[in-house]
């Protein structure tokens, strides 16, 4: 224990770390006791004073791109840009609670050895704390809060992702102890992505596709698994139904450890918010905080893109929601958005339209799958 109090203070002197760290429970819990102890320390010396919590900005200011070198991915992370907690500000006294509140009931769970979903922790936090817990938002914004104090990732703090992610195709998932899944025989359902990190990092996985086909809606997954495209194609399909949650990337990511060489194509809506969920993919997240570097893949666009608007009717195209133009705004911003990925976005904005992939089925509910081979037997895809 003495190595480990030793260990975590050294954590807490280094400023130079600004990424969210994967630990054993032990290790959370000593960092915990840690910051327990320097808290209890201020108060008892000769000036006490309540101290503010030094806290990584997770803004997207202190966002930066990593550019890979020996690697096609690159990544966005947070650099050591700090901003406060503090009880002595009225706006921010209750946040500075809910920080503690939180660490506590993490110490709990650890102790006890369970997992528990974001939505679990917020209401049991509502039934024990009231006072400063009274919506989803301020459980997940304290969560993060506690992640850049602790700066260790939210697994490790005892919080499972919960999960929306399907899998389906050429791939065997079998988990420990149990008999192997073939996701080609799954049905249009698809395999369930478990929201438990550890049981996805312990799956073994065998394939012989030759494809990631990363899709954005559920409804075309569904329309693909049923036309059994990966056989035509042999592919692994994958979707996070939306906006990707963090069980889905980390599968995600598993497979291109697992499978280097098999190329990731994205099909999403033409529209910012289809790129958004592309860039998320591919880029991370800075929304994730400390671990928005965590899982970003060398996803390339295979579809819908501009020069797929001559396959749509003019009469199916819908004009951008402010929705689409405030995503779009923050994309334009982003350092990390490629150039051909500019110029999509560009044309987007100038055209003032949008299409959903379910354009396509103008051309007949089996088209997709044409679609999808003629891309990729061209290579078309950035």
């Amino acid at each position: 224990m003495d190595d480990l109090c030793k260990s975590s203070m050294r954590f807490f002197s280094d400023q130079h770390l600004c990424y969210a760290d994967i630990l054993p429970p032990h290790e959370v819990r000593a960092r915990i006791q840690v910051a327990v102890l320097n808290f209890l320390k201020i108060l008892n010396s000769p000036d006490p004073a309540i101290s503010d919590l030094p806290l990584i900005n997770r803004k997207s200011s202190n966002s930066r791109v990593s550019e890979g070198i020996l690697t096609d991915v690159s990544w966005i992370f947070l650099s050591h840009s700090f901003c406060t907690r503090s009880l002595m500000r009225p706006n921010a006294a209750k946040a500075f609670v809910r920080v503690w509140k939180v660490m506590e009931m993490c110490f709990e769970i650890l102790i006890q050895e369970k997992r528990v979903t974001q939505r679990e922790l917020f209401y049991k936090l509502l039934c024990d704390s009231p006072d400063y817990f009274s919506s989803q938002l301020q459980v997940n914004r304290t969560i993060q809060d506690v992640v850049a104090l602790l700066r260790c990732s939210r697994f490790s703090l005892g919080i499972m992702a919960s999960s929306r992610g399907l899998v389906a195709g050429r791939i065997l998932l079998q988990e420990p102890n149990q008999e192997a899944v073939d996701c080609s025989a799954c049905g249009s359902s698809g395999y369930a992505i478990s929201g438990d990190l550890k049981l996805l990092e312990s799956l073994v996985m065998k394939t012989d596709a030759r494809y990631i086909i990363v899709v954005e809606k559920h409804a075309i997954f569904q329309r693909l698994v049923e036309d059994q495209v990966f056989n035509q194609i042999p592919s692994i399909l994958l979707t996070a139904r939306g906006y990707p949650d963090l069980a889905t990337r980390f599968l995600l990511h598993r497979m291109s450890r697992a499978f280097p060489d098999l190329p990731i194509l994205a099909l999403v809506d033409w529209n910012p918010a289809g790129l958004a969920i592309l860039c998320t993919f591919k880029f991370g997240s800075i929304g994730m905080g400390l671990e928005a570097y965590r899982y970003a893949c060398n996803v390339k666009w295979l579809g819908l893109r501009g020069d797929d608007l001559q396959l749509i009717p003019d009469g199916s195209l819908a004009p951008l929601k402010p929705r689409d133009l405030q995503i779009a705004k923050s994309l334009i911003s982003s350092e990390i958005l490629q150039e051909n990925y500019r110029e999509e976005l560009a044309l987007m904005m100038q055209s003032g339209r949008r299409a959903d992939i379910e354009a396509l089925y103008f051309h007949g509910f089996d088209y997709l799958g044409k679609y999808i081979a003629k891309k990729i037997v061209q290579a078309n895809y950035i």
